[in-house]
């Protein structure tokens, strides 16, 4: 899942930590090393953009990949929505504003599927940073209703509309939403 790297329209709280211009430059940055690390012939990437129009004909990211526009709605309608957009079998999405996804973190997500109906992977700040599910053809009705985004209920909250699904959870993540969560080193090289 992820946005058009455009100056005030993405990454919005980092930009009025470091300015818009600089946010944008560093997401951008970010989704472009995230998807060389997980690539991997054992799973497809797909692209969930937004906004719809421009996601789908944006330069930004590799034009090899499939993109889906995300549509309309908060992010669990567009999240469910990816997710009944792929073929059968087991589908995982995640926020392309984690720096330390890789490969071995898709992987143990998808290994966890194996026996769960669902996975999530924690994020430090009460949200995650990916959901899965073992059958894209089977994504409950009202997963993600009710789910107060944005604040540290996400997590509990989304679990909660899959009621009595067996859930893995993976290893706990940060996000990065303020320049306090960008990692040591990349701080200064964002602000110059």
């Amino acid at each position: 899942m992820l946005k058009e790297p455009r100056p005030g329209r993405v990454k919005t709280r980092l930009g009025r930590d470091i300015g818009h211009i600089p946010a944008a430059w560093w997401f951008r940055h970010q989704v472009r090393g995230l998807l060389r690390r997980i690539r991997d012939p054992r799973w497809s990437v797909v692209l969930a953009v937004a906004p719809d129009h421009a996601g789908l004909q944006s330069r930004a990211w590799p034009g090899d990949l499939m993109r889906l526009p995300q549509g309309a709605g908060n992010l669990g309608d567009r999240m469910a929505r990816m997710m009944r957009s792929v073929p059968p079998g087991p589908v995982c999405v995640i926020g392309a504003d984690v720096p330390l996804i890789d490969q071995q973190r898709i992987r143990e997500a998808f290994q966890a599927l194996g026996d769960h109906d669902a996975v999530f992977g924690p994020a430090e700040d009460g949200g995650f940073w990916l959901v899965g599910l073992h059958n894209a053809r089977r994504v409950p009705s009202g997963l993600f209703d009710g789910v107060r985004w944005s604040t540290e209920h996400a997590l509990a909250d989304s679990m909660a509309t899959l009621g009595r699904a067996r859930i893995a959870k993976v290893g706990c993540l940060r996000d990065v939403d303020t320049v306090a969560d960008l990692p040591r080193g990349r701080i200064a090289a964002t602000r110059a």
